[in-house]
Protein backbone atom coordinates (compact mmCIF):
# COMPACT_ATOMS: atom_id res chain seq x y z
CA UNK A 1 0.00 0.00 0.00
CA UNK A 2 2.97 2.20 0.28
CA UNK A 3 3.70 2.49 -3.55
CA UNK A 4 0.02 3.36 -4.39
CA UNK A 5 -0.12 5.85 -1.19
CA UNK A 6 2.83 7.89 -2.32
CA UNK A 7 1.88 8.19 -5.90
CA UNK A 8 -1.12 9.46 -4.85
CA UNK A 9 -0.09 11.91 -2.99
CA UNK A 10 2.32 13.03 -5.30
CA UNK A 11 -0.02 13.36 -7.96
CA UNK A 12 -2.18 15.46 -5.66
CA UNK A 13 0.30 17.64 -4.61
CA UNK A 14 1.26 17.61 -8.50
CA UNK A 15 -2.40 19.25 -9.26
CA UNK A 16 -2.52 21.46 -6.51
CA UNK A 17 0.13 23.07 -7.53
CA UNK A 18 -0.51 23.52 -10.69
CA UNK A 19 -4.37 25.08 -9.71
CA UNK A 20 -2.22 27.77 -8.46
CA UNK A 21 0.11 28.05 -11.53
CA UNK A 22 -3.23 27.68 -13.20
CA UNK A 23 -4.93 30.44 -11.55
CA UNK A 24 -2.15 32.72 -11.42
CA UNK A 25 -1.57 33.09 -14.81
CA UNK A 26 -5.07 33.04 -15.84
CA UNK A 27 -5.93 35.96 -13.13
CA UNK A 28 -8.25 33.91 -11.68
CA UNK A 29 -10.72 35.25 -14.08
CA UNK A 30 -11.24 31.49 -15.40
CA UNK A 31 -12.49 29.64 -12.66
CA UNK A 32 -13.16 26.59 -13.50
CA UNK A 33 -9.52 24.96 -14.65
CA UNK A 34 -8.59 25.87 -11.14
CA UNK A 35 -11.46 24.22 -9.63
CA UNK A 36 -11.26 21.19 -11.77
CA UNK A 37 -7.13 20.90 -10.76
CA UNK A 38 -7.89 21.40 -6.80
CA UNK A 39 -10.83 19.50 -7.13
CA UNK A 40 -8.51 16.14 -8.84
CA UNK A 41 -5.65 17.23 -5.84
CA UNK A 42 -8.68 16.72 -3.04
CA UNK A 43 -9.83 13.60 -4.33
CA UNK A 44 -6.69 12.36 -4.95
CA UNK A 45 -5.97 13.38 -1.36
CA UNK A 46 -9.04 11.05 -0.63
CA UNK A 47 -7.53 8.06 -2.02
CA UNK A 48 -3.77 8.19 -0.79
CA UNK A 49 -5.55 9.34 3.11
CA UNK A 50 -7.95 5.82 2.48
CA UNK A 51 -4.19 4.10 1.01
CA UNK A 52 -2.63 5.26 4.24
CA UNK A 53 -5.44 4.49 6.84
CA UNK A 54 -6.11 1.12 5.14
CA UNK A 55 -2.05 0.19 4.82
CA UNK A 56 -2.04 0.74 8.82
CA UNK A 57 -3.96 -1.78 9.51
CA UNK A 58 -2.91 -4.41 7.32
CA UNK A 59 0.29 -6.59 7.19
CA UNK A 60 3.12 -5.92 4.34
CA UNK A 61 2.39 -7.22 0.98
CA UNK A 62 5.13 -8.65 -1.01
CA UNK A 63 4.81 -5.40 -3.52
CA UNK A 64 6.03 -3.53 -0.40
CA UNK A 65 9.27 -5.46 -0.29
CA UNK A 66 12.05 -3.78 -1.84
CA UNK A 67 13.92 -7.32 -2.27
CA UNK A 68 10.74 -9.41 -2.81
CA UNK A 69 10.29 -11.92 -5.78
CA UNK A 70 7.74 -13.11 -8.10
CA UNK A 71 7.34 -16.09 -6.86
CA UNK A 72 6.77 -14.68 -3.41
CA UNK A 73 3.02 -13.90 -4.39
CA UNK A 74 0.70 -16.54 -4.21
CA UNK A 75 -2.54 -17.44 -5.66
CA UNK A 76 -3.66 -18.40 -8.63
CA UNK A 77 -4.06 -16.06 -11.42
CA UNK A 78 -6.80 -17.66 -13.35
CA UNK A 79 -6.81 -19.38 -16.55
CA UNK A 80 -6.56 -17.05 -19.78
CA UNK A 81 -7.43 -19.03 -23.18
CA UNK A 82 -3.97 -18.87 -24.99
CA UNK A 83 -5.34 -19.11 -28.68
CA UNK A 84 -8.71 -17.09 -28.53
CA UNK A 85 -9.92 -14.44 -31.35
CA UNK A 86 -12.84 -13.62 -29.00
CA UNK A 87 -11.26 -10.53 -27.70
CA UNK A 88 -10.24 -9.41 -30.52
CA UNK A 89 -13.93 -9.11 -32.02
CA UNK A 90 -15.04 -7.57 -28.63
CA UNK A 91 -12.61 -5.18 -28.71
CA UNK A 92 -13.17 -4.37 -32.23
CA UNK A 93 -17.19 -4.35 -31.67
CA UNK A 94 -16.71 -1.60 -28.67
CA UNK A 95 -14.33 0.36 -31.01
CA UNK A 96 -17.16 0.72 -33.52
CA UNK A 97 -20.11 1.69 -30.43
CA UNK A 98 -17.47 4.49 -29.46
CA UNK A 99 -17.14 5.79 -32.61
CA UNK A 100 -20.92 4.86 -32.87
CA UNK A 101 -21.52 7.43 -29.99
CA UNK A 102 -19.30 10.33 -32.01
CA UNK A 103 -20.82 10.05 -34.79
CA UNK A 104 -24.37 9.05 -35.01
CA UNK A 105 -26.85 6.06 -32.82
CA UNK A 106 -27.39 4.23 -35.91
CA UNK A 107 -24.22 3.02 -35.24
CA UNK A 108 -24.16 1.86 -32.40
CA UNK A 109 -27.43 0.13 -32.74
CA UNK A 110 -25.68 -1.64 -35.64
CA UNK A 111 -22.92 -3.05 -33.20
CA UNK A 112 -25.14 -3.48 -30.06
CA UNK A 113 -25.30 -7.20 -31.32
CA UNK A 114 -21.58 -7.57 -32.44
CA UNK A 115 -20.93 -7.15 -28.69
CA UNK A 116 -23.50 -9.53 -27.35
CA UNK A 117 -22.46 -11.96 -30.08
CA UNK A 118 -18.95 -11.48 -29.23
CA UNK A 119 -19.30 -11.43 -25.24
CA UNK A 120 -21.33 -14.83 -25.78
CA UNK A 121 -18.91 -16.56 -27.59
CA UNK A 122 -16.05 -15.13 -25.10
CA UNK A 123 -18.15 -16.63 -21.98
CA UNK A 124 -19.20 -19.93 -23.83
CA UNK A 125 -15.67 -20.77 -26.03
CA UNK A 126 -14.65 -23.93 -23.87
CA UNK A 127 -18.35 -25.39 -23.96
CA UNK A 128 -18.70 -26.62 -27.02
CA UNK A 129 -16.18 -28.20 -30.10
CA UNK A 130 -12.79 -30.40 -29.03
CA UNK A 131 -11.93 -27.59 -25.96
CA UNK A 132 -15.36 -28.85 -24.33
CA UNK A 133 -15.46 -29.38 -20.24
Amino acid sequence: MKVEFKMFLIIGVFFAVMGSIYGHFSSWDEPVGSVGLYLSAGLCALIAGFLWWTGRKIDLRPDDDPMGEQSDVEGDYGFFSPHSWWPLFLGASLAIVALGLAFGWWLVMLAVPFVALASIGWVFEYFHGEHSI
